[in-house]
């Protein structure tokens, strides 16, 4: 090991591939020159949260204004990815990675964040699957159906999503505190990649990547330095890193402009993480009683302040010559139910169509089966992007209070029962390794476990008035939550089996879950919390120990 570097998470001769000496020295560099910064940023957020919690709402910042109104422009798209009309996204786990690179779509998103369970096996097996992909070496046996998996001759362009800055990595110890986890992720992929994908997919650009869960341009100009101070290290061009960013927070969508200018020379534009920009709406207003979000499946991106986030969105990305990508299809194909199937597949139709009529560059699947449907509704409208021919001048006027408008619809009594049965399902499976998960005809990440367990907080703490079915209203509080829990794990324990729902963490994720809803103060992260119940410690010469 580097000195002052402890690992402690397991390791053996697969994992020695990526956790070499000159890596881990590298990870260690950039945690020591950058962790004084990060901290800054994540007490800045703090701070910000406090404003919100008071009277101030989100806003657009006076002392930048001129970034807003400044006519520069970001360094132009690498040809390599000029083209990203749909995308793919999904865990680092090795079917997946070759099924998505391998699927049609422009581009592949392999996550270590709100897909991926951040288990220390989770995370490195990772590390070694993407090596082996951009080496063109991987595969994979599927026993049970006796198939071997491995690359076709054209895939799509992968670009990697690092934790977000406020997650840390418990297994590696950095002079005796837990690094980054995005730093870890970030510098693991890029110290052992760089070179190959910058000749085998990059055409002398790259690695690509996505950056999730930023509140202000600080957090963009750490990037920016990581990236430089990356860049110098391998003597490769300044600007060969790119980066998307995931405009996925309340805080982010007045910070725009002010992200891309920070990341000028490395930016491939903006995307509308729209389930996680929820989960921060409320998050943001959590102290506002005013402001009780209606049931989640009713905030569509037609309600008036998520248009106005996607036009606003767009418009920025265009004038300053990046991609401007859409939001995800969770939908999966209902294989036993043609005629359901068909109903999901036109839901999605229309709102891919929504989206490049609107200006979209590009937009996300969750699934191999959707990509057909969406790239025939981007190819009938329009080419390799929309960069030069969709300005969206109109948008310009689009305003704070657009933006901060209040969502229309109802609460009701199903909400809250959605929300309990998702919440605990997903994170049972979280807590098993599981990141990406399947439900009711919708494949899951965090960010619906976010969203369903920031409602339920929301809603209990404010005893919102709920529509009971029937036209009877009912008060959200904890007696009536301590019964819809009990019913939701009951409906759970008969959908999933008696077997495996002993087998599964149900009890434990509902624990945590029940916790989390009822808890005097909103944590701001539920896989924080959750972190802690899968840290499993390798002390050198002693016995695992589980944190």
């Amino acid at each position: 090991m580097p000195e002052g570097v402890d690992v402690r998470g397991r390791y053996d001769e697969e994992f020695a591939r990526v956790l070499t000496r000159d890596a881990l020295q590298f990870v260690a560099d950039l945690q020591r020159e950058f962790r004084n910064h990060v901290k800054y940023a994540m007490e800045c957020r703090k701070e910000a949260g406090m404003r919100y919690d008071a009277v101030r709402s989100p806003g657009f910042d006076l002392a930048t204004r001129y970034v807003r109104e400044g006519e520069w422009v970001c360094a132009a798209v690498p040809p390599a990815i000029a083209d990203r009309r749909v995308e793919i996204t999904g865990p680092v786990e090795r079917k997946m990675i070759i099924n998505a690179l391998n699927s049609g779509a422009k581009v592949f998103m392999a996550d270590f964040e709100d897909a991926l369970s951040p288990s220390w096996e989770n995370l490195m097996n990772g590390q070694v699957n993407l090596r082996d992909a951009v080496n063109g070496t991987i595969s994979f046996h599927d026993k049970a159906r006796n198939r071997v998996y491995k690359l076709n001759d054209q895939t799509a362009k992968l670009f990697v999503r690092p934790r977000g800055w406020h997650l840390p990595e418990a297994h590696i110890l950095i002079d005796g505190e837990p690094a980054t986890g995005c730093l870890v992720d970030f510098g693991l992929y890029f110290y052992h990649n760089y070179a190959i994908f910058r000749q085998t997919q990059g055409a002398g650009f790259g690695p690509f990547f996505y950056l999730p869960k930023m509140e202000h341009s600080r957090e963009a100009r750490i990037w920016k330095c990581v990236f430089e101070r990356a860049e110098k290290k391998a003597g490769i061009e300044r600007g060969s890193i790119k980066a998307t960013v995931l405009i996925e927070t309340l805080p982010a969508v007045f910070q725009m402009n002010e992200i891309l200018y920070e990341l000028r020379d490395h930016s491939a534009g903006l995307n509308c993480g729209r389930w996680d920009y929820i989960f921060s709406y409320v998050k943001t207003f959590r102290a506002h009683p005013d402001r009780l979000l209606p049931d989640r499946v009713q905030v569509t991106m037609t309600q008036h302040f998520m248009k106005s986030y996607s036009d606003l969105l767009i418009h920025t990305c265009h004038k300053r010559g990046v991609h401007a990508m859409g939001g995800m299809a969770a939908q999966i194909p209902i294989r036993d139910d043609p005629k359901a199937n068909e109903v999901a597949l036109e839901l999605v139709r229309k709102d891919k169509l929504r989206e490049v009529k609107a200006g979209h560059d590009g937009t996300w699947a969750a699934h191999p089966g959707l990509i057909p449907s969406i790239l025939e509704v981007f190819n009938t409208f329009t080419g390799p992007n929309q960069i030069h021919s969709q300005a969206r001048p109109d948008a310009a006027a689009v305003t704070e209070a657009d933006l901060l408008q209040h969502p229309s619809g109802v609460l009701t009594l199903d909400g809250l029962r959605l929300n309990t049965r998702v919440g605990i399902q997903y994170l049972a499976a979280w807590l098993k390794g599981t990141g990406s998960v399947p439900l009711y005809n919708l494949m899951e990440d965090a960010a619906t476990a976010e969203i369903s367990r920031v409602q339920n907080w929301q809603w209990l703490k404010y005893g919102a008035q709920l529509d009971g079915g029937g036209g009877l209203g009912v008060t959200a509080g904890l007696e009536l939550f301590g019964r819809v829990v009990e019913e939701e794990m009951a409906r759970i324990e008969r959908e999933v089996g008696g077997e495996d729902f002993k087998k599964g963490l149900y009890k434990e994720a509902c624990r945590i879950f029940i916790k989390q809803c009822t808890a005097p103060m909103l944590d701001d992260f539920l896989t924080v919390d959750a972190y802690n119940h899968i840290v499993i410690h390798h002390p050198r010469g002693s016995s695992s120990s589980r944190l």
